[in-house]
């Protein structure tokens, strides 16, 4: 039997995923191995230096930088809150005076006699680390995080924006149907809401508004993803965007009806809290944009990574794919056979090809590289 090897994109009612959730830097595991956790909980934290902020002392007392240690009240190495008092000058044989109180609470990690600036360490600051699915501790990695795991249902999309947030599913259109701002309501705060085959930037400032969020949805025009971020979305990961929702794209640009199979299972899922995220990196590292539904009261039993990942491993007939490329772009279909002989390509190159049986009826030969798989 042939085979071919191509990136998958995983579209799951059952698997066991595995989350590995570390700290920046070293801090305190605040879970037990074996302990339940949900998505939100606080596993770990540290705590991070907080920004250092230089004050022109000698300007606000009016003193020369050398005699700035006669008029501090705090020494390098003492704290000092906001509000306190930090620094007085005496003028005129002591008939007027200049205080100065500061602005933040920190520690004094310079005073400079040369230039005359006061450097205040802010206080650290927290990090928490949440859990981000709720499910099982089944590793403790001492001083940085934990490793959770649970049976849920698992989808990967082509591209996405915004970060880690939750959210209880919610329809709101067909898998062909254009998304408008009707479809947003008061009852779609704190969902994430599935369906349609095209986002707009009209539709992504309103959700945000209202609420959303999340939306997962089949297309997106790029020029309306750039009116959404106000700027052009680079080529570098995707996640880190300051906006207030997470949008997650599932086929690809333009209008792109959902995939039956997609949109099936996680109308399926209605009401069920979703974790998502949507970091995409398209290159080196490949990262999907993720969809995870924990499927708490599913038994554990017989749900094995290998087993599940099996498709993983390559292609063959019978095999669903999608073709990433022109002009066949977006299309989805099973694989009818992965002919041995290299076949020329209106190009003039020679490649390894496969043919594909598309869902709308037709039949079509294309390079074997111009596809992905889709993982069921």
């Amino acid at each position: 039997m042939s085979y071919a090897y191509s990136p998958g994109l995983k579209v799951k009612r059952t698997m066991l995923v595995r989350k590995t959730r570390v700290l920046p830097v070293s801090g305190d595991v605040l879970v037990t191995e074996g302990s339940h956790v949900s998505y939100d909980t606080v596993v770990a934290r540290t705590y991070v230096p907080g920004d250092v902020t230089m004050v022109p002392l000698f300007y606000n007392v009016g003193v020369e930088p050398y005699e700035l240690p006669k008029v501090m009240l705090k020494k390098e190495g003492d704290t000092v809150k906001e509000g306190e008092l930090l620094a007085v000058s005496k003028a005129f044989f002591g008939l007027f005076k200049t205080e100065y109180k500061s602005e933040v609470s920190g520690t004094i990690e310079l005073i400079s006699t040369v230039t005359g600036m006061v450097a205040i360490q802010g206080l650290p600051r927290p990090v928490n680390l949440s859990s981000y699915i709720s499910g099982k501790v089944v590793e403790v990695i001492p001083k940085l995080g934990v490793v959770i795991e649970t049976p849920a249902a698992f989808f990967q999309g082509i591209l996405g924006i915004g970060g880690e947030r939750h959210g209880e599913l919610k329809t709101v259109a067909s898998p062909d149907e254009v998304l408008t701002p009707n479809v947003i309501g008061e009852d779609c705060a704190g969902k994430v809401l599935m369906g349609g085959s095209l986002v707009t930037a009209e539709v992504l400032k309103k959700a945000e508004d209202a609420g959303v969020r999340g939306i997962i949805t089949g297309g997106i025009d790029s020029g309306e993803l750039t009116s959404y971020l106000e700027y052009e979305m680079g080529v570098a990961i995707t996640g880190n965007e300051d906006i207030g929702l997470t949008c997650i794209i599932t086929e690809g640009f333009g209008k792109m009806t959902m995939a039956s199979r997609t949109y099936n299972l996680l109308k399926d899922l209605e009401g069920m809290l979703a974790s998502i995220n949507g970091a995409t990196q398209i290159r080196a590292g490949v990262i999907r944009p993720e969809v995870i539904v924990p499927l708490m009261e599913t038994s554990e039993a017989g749900l094995k990574m290998d087993e599940e990942d099996v498709l993983a491993d390559g292609m063959y007939p019978g095999t669903r794919v999608r073709i990433i490329r022109q002009p066949y772009f977006g299309a989805i279909g099973t694989i009818h056979s992965l002919p041995v002989e290299l076949q020329q390509m209106e190009s003039e190159s020679y490649v390894r090809v496969m043919v594909v049986n598309l869902d709308e009826g037709s039949q079509v030969t294309i390079p074997r590289a111009n596809t992905e798989i889709i993982e069921e």
